[in-house]
């Protein structure tokens, strides 16, 4: 899949993420080309393995976003969400179904025969979850590397993570324990714009909310639709878009939705009924009146941000042979 670009914006946003990339990974630890040396087709191999399984499996690309954000808020961003056995983070229940961990392994194996010992799993994640949004039509970007790879993996460590039914308030508190702002919140979760969710997480909405009929936020017309793909007491793993009209496909449709009332999960609904994150719904939109901002530019400055919590590097961690166990 080639996607060329030949407007200058494009290029000066990029030359913009690539200093932002630059100066937020600094203090981090973690570098622009931090295998350049030692391992010069890392990236390479990276997004091409991704690209290949995400011809046969478009899925993985939301899949991966998703895995790399859940491992950020675990641990920092060290590649804990891998680590198989009892009781580990990707045993517990927000990531009992997420998909994607056959690409990690795929690229590890291909790293390891080129470069052995040297590229971290949390690195591969880090690019994979870069190439998706590029794969989907986002945007592309300078991700700093040099993260090394976390031993510990504990599934109660998850409470991090922001639930489908959390408040904007619990939200906002859980983003800004790692230095993320209510911007950086609205974008991140904006990477629902790709991706589906199981009926079992948002059906509730649409039968005895309250008062015995489905939740007022959602859009009238847009009840029997949601109430024919979740009917009461039926499949709750069937997966449904998270972005109406649009799920396979990194745009602004997403914040459109919320605005007309047609967000899936009650906390993405959330962004556009509180005030203090309607205002960066709006502005992603572009809506009149409001301060213009890129999503794609801004997603992926959220990204890079988000991408250096916690990090291990230099003599911190260690690099796994196998991602889905401790060396």
């Amino acid at each position: 899949m080639k996607i060329g670009f030949t407007n200058p914006t494009f290029f000066l946003a990029m030359a913009v993420m690539f200093a932002m990339a630059v100066a937020l990974a600094h203090a981090q630890g973690t570098r622009v080309g931090f295998y350049a040396r030692t391992c010069p087709r890392a990236e390479s191999i990276v997004r091409s393995t991704v690209q290949s399984h995400f011809r046969s499996n478009p899925a993985i690309a939301p899949g991966l976003l998703r895995m790399h954000f859940h491992d950020c808020f675990v641990q920092g961003c060290d590649a804990s969400i891998l680590i198989d056995g009892p009781n580990t983070e990707k045993t517990a229940p927000p990531n009992r179904l997420l998909r994607g961990y056959e690409v990690i392994d795929d690229a590890k194996t291909q790293l390891e025969a080129a470069c052995p010992g040297v590229v971290s799993c949390a690195d591969i994640l880090t690019l994979a979850a870069r190439d998706s949004v590029f794969l989907t039509r986002g945007i592309n970007w300078a991700v700093p590397t040099g993260r090394r790879d976390g031993r510990v993996s504990l599934a109660s460590d998850t409470s991090n993570l922001p639930g489908f039914t959390e408040s904007i308030d619990s939200q906002k508190q859980k983003f800004a324990a790692f230095g993320l702002n209510t911007q950086d919140l609205v974008a991140l979760v904006g990477g629902h714009t790709i991706g589906t969710s199981a009926c079992q997480f948002f059906s509730y909405r649409l039968y005895n909310f309250t008062n015995g009929g489905p939740d007022p936020t959602i859009n009238p017309a847009f009840v029997p639709q949601m109430q024919a793909l979740c009917p009461q007491n039926g499949d709750g793993s069937r997966r449904v878009d998270l972005d109406t009209d649009s799920g396979s496909r990194f745009d602004t449709s997403f914040f459109a939705n919320l605005r007309n009332g047609r967000g899936i999960l009650e906390s993405d609904q959330k962004l556009w009924t509180d005030a203090s994150t309607r205002t960066f719904v709006q502005r992603f939109l572009g809506e009149r009146g409001s301060r213009p901002l890129s999503f794609n530019v801004e997603f992926a400055r959220s990204m890079v941000k988000m991408s250096n919590i916690g990090v291990k590097t230099g003599t911190n961690g260690e690099i796994r042979r196998i991602c889905s166990s401790v060396n």
